[in-house]
């Protein structure tokens, strides 16, 4: 239910940005708030299950996510969507952590593999189906059948957890850092919306992103102040004196920026520039999650090699799919978009594993609890930056290079002067140079797309030399 949701809204945005009358920045809200509430709530899952219990905290969260996806589907403007995709975020944040954790306790250690192993195909399957069922909904009724279609899984889910899972021992009673939760949350929050937002209004030439940039310094500043002073930390400092943790800490971050990108810009690409149909659109997404398997399924039979040729890998298959997207042009074809999806899916089957591997190899194990909070904070936030930062430089490059374009379109231009040109354009016609003003704006946009692209290869590459850092603690036989 959870991995669903994750990507299927993505296929559907150019149907979403049309039907709320909504710009391309303002439509990536509903993937990038989604992504940061999770962020912000998935740290607090140990504080509430050891408040409430795992059984009640499973039932609340499934409960609320559910109804929280209904409300989306029944949204009326662009704010209301945006109001509850963030609640869906926040209600969802605990399932995925909770629910490994009963599959943990549910099973003897040496059954750990196989249940883990069993509990991955709905990580897998998820990403796989979900572009795909999405893309077919939102061709045949409209968007919002893409959350619609989640409700009956919310529902059996729900039921299964009141007639199955039952509470665990409970742990001594955590208590919450309120102070440095709330100043890292609105630092994250302020953050974001300065990136979504920064674009449209001229960025430091607006007070509101001012005043946001001047929110988040402060609050962060107040969080690493209080951090290095109170006794029991939101954030516990001895976790960073850990060599490899930081250097997990930083590709995990290198990885959350490179997860979604992709699936958040292809699908306008391919319907604002090429008239691609959402079913189509569902279907090359769907492509990723098959690269996303066959990654999985590699690594299970290649475990026994060292984690950071995996990494090293994943990583360049990252940027090889980034660069090919980079040599897109106003004709690309479905094969160049599955091939390149493919390759990025591949890219992140190979990195998942290795990723915790290398962060937790030589982290003491009294504090894996708080460094996996740590771990799906950073990746979930290098996501919704990542997005943020790629769609205001597509709109930002696209502006500039439209400026550009039109500084070639003029009367005197030798290609008017083409044989087949002439026969095209008739430059006395109102209509014709509306048609060319719509082509040459296409093509601005176009470059945009390809800027983007260029800067996810950049990202991957950036964390190649980060990989030659990690020394790996050798394990006993």
């Amino acid at each position: 239910m959870y991995a669903l949701t994750i990507t299927i809204a993505n296929v559907s945005l150019p149907q979403m940005q049309g039907a709320l009358s909504a710009t391309q920045d303002q439509i990536a809200l509903v993937i990038t708030f989604n992504i940061v509430a999770t962020a912000v709530a998935t740290p607090m899952t140990g504080w509430l299950v050891a408040r409430f219990g795992q059984r009640r905290l499973l039932l609340f969260s499934v409960a609320a996510f559910t109804l929280s996806t209904l409300a989306c589907g029944l949204a009326g403007s662009l704010e209301m969507l945006v109001f509850f995709r963030v609640l869906q975020g926040l209600s969802g944040a605990p399932l995925a952590p909770t629910a490994q954790a009963i599959v943990l306790a549910s099973y003897p250690q040496s059954k750990h593999g196989t249940a883990t192993a069993i509990f991955g195909i709905g990580v897998v399957i998820g990403p796989l189906i979900a572009p795909t069922i999405g893309g077919y909904l939102s061709e045949e009724y409209s968007w919002r059948w893409v959350f619609f279609m989640i409700v009956p899984f919310g529902v059996a889910s729900f039921l299964g957890c009141w007639a199955f899972v039952v509470d665990g021992i409970r742990g001594a009673r955590i208590r919450l850092d309120w102070t440095g939760f709330i100043a890292l949350s609105v630092a994250i929050a302020c953050f974001q919306l300065l990136l979504d937002r920064g674009e449209r209004n001229s960025w430091l030439e607006s007070t509101e992103i001012v005043l946001e940039i001047c929110a988040a310094a402060l609050c962060f500043y107040i969080f690493v102040v209080h951090t290095f002073t109170t006794q029991k930390p939101f954030l516990n400092p001895a976790l960073f004196l850990d060599r490899n943790f930081v250097l997990g800490m930083s590709l995990t971050l290198v990885f959350g920026l490179l997860n979604f990108t992709p699936m958040t810009l292809l699908p306008g690409l391919l319907q604002n520039l090429r008239g691609y149909p959402d079913g189509i659109i569902g279907l090359l997404l769907g492509v990723r999650g098959l690269g996303t398997l066959l990654g999985f399924a590699c690594l299970y039979f290649g475990n026994k090699y060292d984690a950071r040729i995996w990494l090293l890998l994943g990583f360049f298959l990252q940027g090889a799919s980034g660069w090919m997207m980079a040599q897109f042009d106003i004709n690309v074809t479905t094969w160049d978009v599955a091939y390149a999806s493919f390759l990025q899916g591949l890219g992140t089957g190979f990195l998942w594993v290795p990723l915790t591997l290398v962060t937790f190899n030589t982290l003491p194990q009294r504090l894996f609890p708080e460094g996996s909070s740590i771990f799906h904070l950073l990746r979930n936030i290098g996501s919704s930056v990542h997005i943020s930062i790629s769609v205001a430089l597509v709109l930002h490059s696209s502006k500039i290079n439209y400026g550009h374009l039109v500084e070639s379109v003029t009367p005197y231009a030798k290609a008017w002067k083409l044989p087949s040109s002439g026969a095209a354009w008739d430059l006395e016609s109102v209509q014709t140079l509306a048609r060319i003003g719509g082509e040459v704006q296409r093509q601005g946009l176009m470059i945009g797309y390809i800027n983007a692209f260029y800067f996810y290869t950049l990202t991957a590459v950036a964390a190649l030399p980060l990989i030659m850092l990690v020394r790996m603690k050798k394990m006993p036989p």
